[in-house]
């Protein structure tokens, strides 16, 4: 799908990778982008760039595990620009917790990092059917197809995302729907890079698995994913390569990655550092 002309609705869409996914759209030719965020300051001034920079976008709070706020974001997309084509449920939470989590770690963690994406189906689809055209982007996270060391709960309901991209990709593919999940490594924010200065375990590992790359970088290969319609988005190729090994010998991939957990904190540090700069705010 080539985004000229089209609606858009961004959910966590006022800092980092949403941020970036809706300027990019906008630049795309996007005829109308409605950015969300449980932050409601923070969508303003995203949407105010985007109009500032010629865009047509406008900006609504939302908490993007409530179904009443995602089925508002939608009528807010037709109200205002006449439709919707695309829908990328975006919103997520990690805490960083094992298996013996709080409940409330758990329960957070399904309702935004997998009903979240179960509601914004539910609200766009109708719309979508009926014109058999358009486009559901889930951000899951590469945490989807190979876990993440030190977070139960990320790691389950990322898997669960994954999941539900694959049923809606195979069950609404012959009624024009496209469906994308997008997977990446590390993504230089500061909530990630603060997490690897202070030790955190999960954090270590998502920048031990690859280099950190920018919001921008992702946004990018999301524009290059839906031209192609590809079901996952792959900032970083290496994620494609272990999802194989995994695949093939998923033994092996235990045994490899019980290995590596003594280094992650010096293969975190390095990679820290590797080819990219401090860019935009998470």
């Amino acid at each position: 799908m080539e985004l000229t002309g089209r609606v858009a609705v961004l959910t966590g869409a006022g800092h980092g990778m949403g941020a970036a996914m809706a300027r990019r759209f906008a630049a795309a030719g996007a005829r109308g982008i409605v950015v969300s965020d449980l932050d409601g300051e923070a969508a303003a001034e995203v949407a105010e760039s985007i109009n500032r920079a010629g865009g047509r976008a406008c900006a609504r709070q939302a908490d993007a595990a409530s179904k009443a706020d995602l089925r508002g974001l939608v009528a807010l997309a037709k109200g205002e620009y006449g439709g919707l084509d695309v829908f990328c449920s975006n919103a997520g939470v990690a805490f960083g917790t094992g298996v013996h989590a709080d409940d409330t770690h758990w329960q957070r963690s399904f309702e935004l990092n997998v009903l979240q994406h179960v509601y914004a189906a539910q609200a766009a689809l109708p719309a979508m059917l009926k014109a058999r055209d358009g486009y559901l982007v889930i951000t899951a996270s590469s945490a989807g197809l190979l876990s993440l060391p030190g977070d139960a709960p990320y790691s389950v309901t990322k898997h669960a995302a994954v999941a539900l991209a694959e049923w809606l990709a195979f069950t609404y593919r012959s009624r024009g729907i496209r469906v994308s999940a997008l997977c990446p490594l590390g993504v230089r924010t500061p909530f990630l890079v603060d997490g690897v200065r202070a030790g955190h375990p999960a954090a270590t590992a998502v920048v031990a698995m690859g280099p950190l790359i920018e919001p921008e970088e992702v946004a990018e290969s999301v524009i290059a994913a839906m031209r192609a319609e590809k079901l996952l988005i792959l900032p970083h190729p290496s994620a494609g390569d272990t999802y194989a090994r995994k695949a093939a010998a998923p033994d092996d991939w235990v045994r490899e990655t019980v290995a590596t957990l003594p280094t992650l904190a010096a293969s975190a540090q390095a990679n820290m550092h590797q080819t990219v700069q401090p860019g935009a705010r998470g």
